[in-house]
């Protein structure tokens, strides 16, 4: 069967990657740079979709508005370098699909073409394999800490229970999720993010179930919901913590039956989905506080899965160096054969308060204003060259007949815990901020050492 093209509308020519991207889906693409010459061909021409890149949504208005004329039935797809919320709304309430931010990632473009009826040319037969280059292959790290990630990976990669993954910002949360679908059974089938804390409100619930047409002002057409397109396969919500207590309810429900309906629909739909969560809030307090409903965090928190911060995991420090390095050398055409020693001694000592994002952050920053083969001191941010050496610390002499490492280790441990404890009047939430651990790692560490509250935490 003959397909009808995709039109990419591209008026600042700066989108070569995403041209490369829709290239290798096999699609029949057509690129065009005015909105002139879009209005031209399609007046004498039909397309399965449109996606509008480079220019601002205000510069595209008056096209989107002529498009409900010349091409009403078409979907449209904006790419976006730097998108506010409010473009984003206008978007949305205008018709448009689907919303993305440069740099797209490929999950995200697969998703918003689904939901625009886009379909590839390539058979089934010939698609390359779902799990190249992805599950646990994808995460980089062999210390202890992603050990213990990773073979908890693969002892529920196949379950059906939620899982609930918790952690710090930038430390990696959706990448172990993606490893919870390809390693599993239904890597086969769709993985469809969610940020639940970048989409407003008023748009999460219509993203999650979708709407029929004519729900409301501007749904022009039936769109499909993140749970429907997710058949198959799995949901990511990712920030679970930013949703609204309505549509906490709502997903209890979805939870619990599998089946919703459309906003301004009544049609009951199933859905064959897993979901996965992710916060970097404590939800236990969040309960507590009333933010939360108590069920919901029960539903999700079946199997919980702690992503490390990387101050937990500094063995792991080359590994990521060497990753991002070859990265952005293919990315930014650059040759840098390595980093000197003292860099990497202070990324070792750094407390990495971003984490993996913002290691990898700073050395794209790095090798593209590097001036040398070599990263050196000279190439580090300012809040690096400030972290000082660590002093050097003097041991006893080892007896002859040994002693048990890991029993010194853990005393040690629990004599710096209790220590920030009484530094802190036993306010859990400041002393793991002092020690630079999760709340939740904090306590389960008390409770291993039987280290009791001597006062009520406020």
């Amino acid at each position: 069967m003959k397909h009808n093209p995709l039109l990419l509308l591209d008026s600042s020519g700066h989108f070569p990657e995403l041209v490369k991207a829709l290239q290798k889906k096999n699609l029949a693409l057509i690129v065009i740079r005015s909105t002139a010459e879009a209005r031209r061909w399609l007046e004498e021409n039909q397309c399965q979709a449109i996606l509008l890149a480079g220019a601002s949504l205000q510069a595209h208005g008056a096209f989107l508005a002529d498009l409900q004329e010349i091409a009403p039935s078409v979907a449209v797809i904006v790419v976006a370098s730097e998108p506010s919320v409010n473009d984003v709304v206008v978007a949305l309430q205008a018709g448009v699909v689907d919303y993305l931010e440069t740099p797209v990632s490929e999950s995200l473009l697969d998703l918003a073409l689904a939901k625009a009826g886009v379909r590839s040319q390539l058979s089934s037969a010939a698609q390359l394999p779902v799990k190249a280059g992805k599950g646990c292959a994808a995460i980089i790290g062999n210390s202890s800490a992603m050990r213990q990630v990773f073979s908890l990976i693969k002892k529920v990669c196949d379950a059906e229970t939620t899982v609930l993954i918790r952690g710090e910002s930038g430390t990696g949360k959706e990448l172990i999720a993606q490893a919870l679908h390809y390693e599993g059974v239904r890597g086969a089938g769709p993985f469809v993010p969610v940020n639940c804390g970048a989409i407003p409100g008023e748009l999460l619930e219509s993203e999650l179930f979708g709407h029929e047409k004519g729900a409301f002002t501007h749904a022009i057409r039936t769109r499909l919901g993140r749970f429907e397109l997710a058949n198959g396969g799995t949901v990511f919500l990712d920030e679970i913590s930013e949703m609204s207590p309505m549509l906490q309810v709502k997903l209890l429900r979805v939870l619990q039956e599998k089946e919703f309906e459309r906003i301004g629909g009544t049609k009951t739909i199933s859905s064959d989905f897993r979901v996965v969560a992710a916060t970097n809030r404590d939800l236990e307090q969040e309960v507590q506080a009333g933010r939360f409903r108590e069920d919901l965090y029960y539903r999700l928190n079946v199997i919980p899965i702690e992503a490390p911060p990387l101050r937990e995991r500094r063995q792991d420090i080359p590994l990521l160096v060497e990753h991002f390095v070859a990265r952005f050398n293919r990315l930014r055409k650059k040759k840098i054969k390595g980093v000197e020693e003292e860099v990497m001694g202070r990324f070792a000592r750094y407390a990495w308060p971003g984490n993996v994002r913002e290691l990898e952050n700073m050395l794209e920053r790095m090798v593209i204003l590097a001036g040398a083969e070599v990263l050196s001191l000279a190439d580090l941010p300012e809040r690096l060259l400030e972290v000082g050496d660590v002093p050097a610390e003097r041991f006893e002499e080892i007896p002859g007949q040994g002693f048990f490492l890991n029993e010194l280790l853990a005393d040690f441990e629990r004599r710096l815990i209790l220590q920030a404890l009484e530094q802190t009047d036993w306010v859990k939430n400041r002393a793991a901020k002092l020690l630079h651990v999760n709340r939740t790692t904090l306590i389960e560490k008390m409770k291993r050492f039987k280290l009791a509250s001597s006062s009520v935490e406020a």
